[in-house]
């Protein structure tokens, strides 16, 4: 009698469980307004805008922008609102794979890093963890010099920049250019990378770029250009088929065939042909283009043309 009731309590929590899928809906996650302009990074699914509120949700860079080569680089977004289906998020961090920044580093290189913390013109404080490998090793007085230009460099940049054009100038590679540069006279380096960034505390918000509205207006005018360009193309492929001078379907079936049913075909086309050609009356508007171009070739016409062409050759 007690298994009896545990199960009974077993199946009334499993009804219960599934009966909370029901109630969810998918959330489209947009990454920040600017400098990216509320793009769609993925779907995510929810009960609520309390469940989704504060998700952290994480995408290769390959994925955000297709760009193969920085297959590596792990970019963090999370979700601080949602308006209507869309949670939009705050760029939080990014990193890079343990693996990869492994595979920089050997016995006889060198290794610099440093973790610096900087405050943007916006009042954003991010902090970012630089890493310089050299081409060989190096003593310590010259990775200290190293450390310190690094810093100059990255503190200078951030404090005349927003933290947008932070995040733009850290994962297309333009400060991690600017830090070679300056680097490059004490000592030659193999490769330098920012392999981390974290947001510790927010500042002011731009409200720069177009808002949520234009850009569902912008992505619904696109669907309808696709659309579109999709029904005009396949009314163009039908359109060919009656015009084309590519063969019949029965051209083809006749190509395939073997050789004793293409002998059988010929004879049947020629008694179709003496057949219309005796019967004065004959409708070629009520025939197909396929069987008007099988007349023609068994007269030994020429087969190319719209359907109007194809009945003024036969009735010549």
């Amino acid at each position: 009698m007690a298994a009896k009731k545990v199960s009974a309590k077993a199946r009334a929590a499993a009804r219960k469980q599934r009966d909370k899928w029901k109630m969810k809906r998918w959330y489209t996650i947009r990454a920040p307004r600017h400098p990216w302009d509320f793009k769609n990074i993925g779907e995510t699914l929810g009960e609520s805008d309390e469940h989704i509120v504060g998700r952290v949700y994480q995408m290769t860079l390959q994925e955000f922008n297709g760009d193969f080569t920085k297959m590596h680089v792990i970019l963090k977004f999370r979700v601080k609102e949602c308006v209507g289906q869309d949670a939009l998020t705050t760029f939080i961090g990014h990193h890079h794979q343990t693996d990869h920044i492994r595979r920089q580093i050997r016995r006889y290189r060198g290794k610099v890093d440093d973790v610096i913390d900087v405050v943007t013109t916006d009042g954003y404080l991010v902090r970012l963890k630089p890493l310089t490998i050299t081409q060989k090793r190096v003593q310590t007085s010259v990775k200290q010099a190293m450390r310190m230009k690094t810093r100059e460099v990255m503190l200078a940049f951030a404090s005349k920049n927003t933290y947008s054009k932070l995040q733009e100038s850290i994962l297309g590679g333009e400060l991690e250019e600017d830090i070679r540069k300056a680097i490059k006279p004490i000592y030659p380096i193999r490769s330098i990378a920012i392999r981390k960034s974290q947001l510790l505390q927010e500042g002011v918000i731009s409200e720069a770029g177009p808002t949520l509205d234009e850009i569902h207006a912008e992505e619904t005018r696109q669907e309808s250009e696709i659309k579109a360009k999709k029904a005009a193309a396949i009314a163009a492929a039908m359109e060919d088929e009656e015009s084309d001078d590519s063969p019949s379907i029965l051209d083809a079936a006749e190509a395939l065939a073997p050789e004793s049913e293409k002998a059988e075909t010929t004879e049947t086309v020629e008694e179709v042909a003496e057949q219309e050609s005796s019967d004065d009356t004959t409708d070629y508007s009520s025939m197909t283009v396929a069987e008007l171009k099988e007349l023609l070739k068994a007269a030994g016409k020429p087969v190319s043309g719209k359907k109007s062409e194809l009945i003024e050759r036969l009735s010549a």
